[in-house]
């Protein structure tokens, strides 16, 4: 029995020295700026979409869940309740100036799929209703569906894969799933995400980050369909609060606070938000339909001040998501909000191959011909012991489709 409660003693003593240890350590790959700035000439906008109220499976309210969006630093998002039809669903709104859009989350075939629409459009009043009028938008030729946002969520998550090529209804598909990522994290290491649970009381950036993996089929699924046709990446939070069990009464794990702050889509403006609601969601909307965003893995820095574009001879600049016709004299612009105090690499991707490798924080890169041209920057994070350091993709932009 001693020797039972010398060892419990001498575990919890190294337990909490650990825990200070690793208290101490900054995963951020950038200095942290009291003030972030824009890129020049747009406004940065911090978003996310794929959240859960306890209007179907999530464990808060909207008016608290609108809280912890904006204690996260988010400037909008879009709740997307399961299979919710009845009333109690809430108007878009600003809510704790939080642009608050309402929006839903609907069962189709083996999968899930993200509706939006400005216009509040009915997606059904049942979910027999909702199938029927998904199945049709889907078949729609590429951008027939103008007045909604549909977008694939985990398309390879466990037990809701999608099977086959995308269809052209598609707006984009999540290539980032917070809930995914922990799921595959779990499947490759029991053991690493048991300990990153135990050390999340000390320093939640890092026990999330030392567990991220590359969505690499995501990724391979999004550049394939790329070459198809027209679609874009989306950060999904799927964020609950209950990722544990009882979490209705014991703790909400990961908070929505902390799950706003893992990744999100950074929506790039030519004008700022000025609290209207209609003019403000339509600028949302718009620059989400175009693919004028990019992703980012937050848990490892602000990257405001990030800004990639294709620029003509001329001087004209093109946002991500543009489909452009091809022209002498073009360059793929790219420029980081800082240079990051970890190695890191600016990788651009033709076709859904590795094309370039940058190791500057601002390069131009001439395009030569006709292509699909996206760009992610990845960073070589520095982590504590007894975890090595590891390359991990911070930013993913939206592709440009150059056209002949």
């Amino acid at each position: 029995m001693m020797k039972f409660a010398i060892t419990v003693t001498f575990l919890m003593i190294f337990y909490f020295v650990y825990g200070f240890y690793i208290s101490q350590y900054e995963i951020s790959v950038i200095p942290k700026r009291l003030k972030p700035e824009s890129a020049s000439g747009y406004y940065d906008y911090r978003g996310v979409i794929n959240v859960h109220s306890n209007i179907s499976i999530g464990s808060s309210p909207p008016s608290q869940i609108a809280a912890a969006a904006k204690s996260a630093g988010l400037d909008f998002m879009v709740l997307t309740d399961l299979n919710a039809f009845n009333t109690s669903i809430p108007n878009d709104s600003y809510s704790q100036n939080v642009l608050f859009l309402s929006g839903g989350k609907y069962s189709y075939l083996d999968s899930r799929l993200i509706f939006y629409s400005p216009n509040k459009s009915l997606i059904g009043t049942n979910l027999g209703e909702a199938q029927i009028r998904l199945a049709d938008m889907l078949t729609q030729k590429e951008g027939g569906n103008r007045d909604s946002l549909l977008v694939l969520a985990h398309p390879f998550k466990l037990g809701f894969s999608w099977t086959g090529d995308l269809p052209h209804g598609l707006d984009g598909i999540e290539v980032l799933n917070v809930k995914s990522l922990s799921v595959q994290a779990w499947q490759h290491s029991k053991a690493s995400v048991i300990w990153s649970f135990l050390v999340y009381p000390f320093n939640p950036e890092f026990s999330l980050a030392r567990l991220f993996m590359e969505p690499t089929d995501e990724l391979a699924l999004f550049d394939k369909t790329t070459l198809q046709q027209r679609i874009y990446a989306f950060a999904g939070a799927e964020a609950s609060a209950r990722a544990i069990p009882l979490a209705n009464y014991l703790i909400r794990f990961p908070s929505y606070e902390r799950n706003f702050q893992i990744a999100t889509n950074h929506v790039l403006l030519a004008s700022e938000l000025t609290g209207n609601l209609n003019s403000d969601r339509q600028k949302i909307f718009s620059a989400l339909k175009k693919g004028q965003f990019y992703l980012a893995f937050d848990a490892l820095g602000d990257p405001e001040g990030f800004l990639t574009v294709v620029e003509e001879k001329s001087g004209r600049a093109h946002m991500m998501g543009s489909q452009v016709k091809f022209a002498k004299g073009m360059t793929l612009n790219v420029r980081l909000p800082s240079v990051p105090r970890s190695f890191f690499e600016i990788v651009v991707y033709k076709n859904g191959e590795r094309f370039k490798t940058i190791n500057e924080a601002e390069a131009a890169l001439p395009i030569l011909e006709p292509a699909v041209y996206r760009v992610q920057v990845r960073v070589a994070v520095s982590m504590p012991l007894p975890d090595a350091n590891r390359w991990i993709s911070w930013i993913y932009a939206n592709p440009f489709y150059i056209t002949p």
